[in-house]
């Protein structure tokens, strides 16, 4: 005859006093915590921004070519380009390549343009003379979309180097600016 197995007895944990000593022992805590206030939490630090260092070399007299943007006279509400080489040989070579601008401007020292054709102009002019170096000379009053928009025609066309033409600092603006 088999044996009859004993059945097993399982085991049953109570749970209950494991959390109420959790509990006890969280609000325990939760008593005896310093807490800290806003004003300690609160770190005293100063922001030092950069100072900015120009490069003050004088642009060259030769082998420039100049990004004019500047609000219209006659229409304060808008803004042009205009451009402009110093180099006079350039000139017609570069403006015979470009046919959208008329004869009667070619003399002028700065041509109005617009994106399209400031573009033909800054690809013509490298054509002619890939030495040539490129300057954006911005109103005050301009938005800088108009200038972001000079430096992506530029980038589209192979200038990636060129300069701004800013007004100098007196010496007050450079004390005050070294002060802070």
């Amino acid at each position: 005859m088999p044996k009859i197995k004993k059945k097993r007895m399982g085991f049953v944990i109570d749970l209950t006093p494991l959390v109420d000593i959790t509990f006890l022992l969280l609000t325990f805590l939760m008593f005896t915590a310093k807490f800290k206030s806003e004003a300690e939490a609160e770190k005293q630090f100063t922001i030092r921004r950069p100072t900015v260092s120009p490069d003050t070399t004088k642009l060259p007299e030769r082998d420039l070519a100049i990004i004019n943007i500047a609000i219209d006279d006659k229409n304060p509400n808008d803004t042009s380009y205009y451009y402009g080489l110093t180099n006079m040989k350039d000139v017609p070579l570069v403006y015979q390549l470009v046919p959208e601008i008329p004869p009667e401007l070619q003399s002028k020292a700065l041509v109005k343009v617009d994106t399209t054709v400031l573009g033909k102009l800054i690809r013509a002019t490298l054509s002619v003379r890939s030495s040539t170096r490129f300057a954006i000379d911005a109103d005050r009053r301009i938005r800088f979309k108009w200038v972001e928009d000079a430096m992506n025609i530029l980038r589209r066309n192979r200038a990636f180097v060129f300069n701004f033409v800013t007004d100098k600092r007196t010496q007050e603006e450079e004390q005050k600016t070294q002060k802070k």
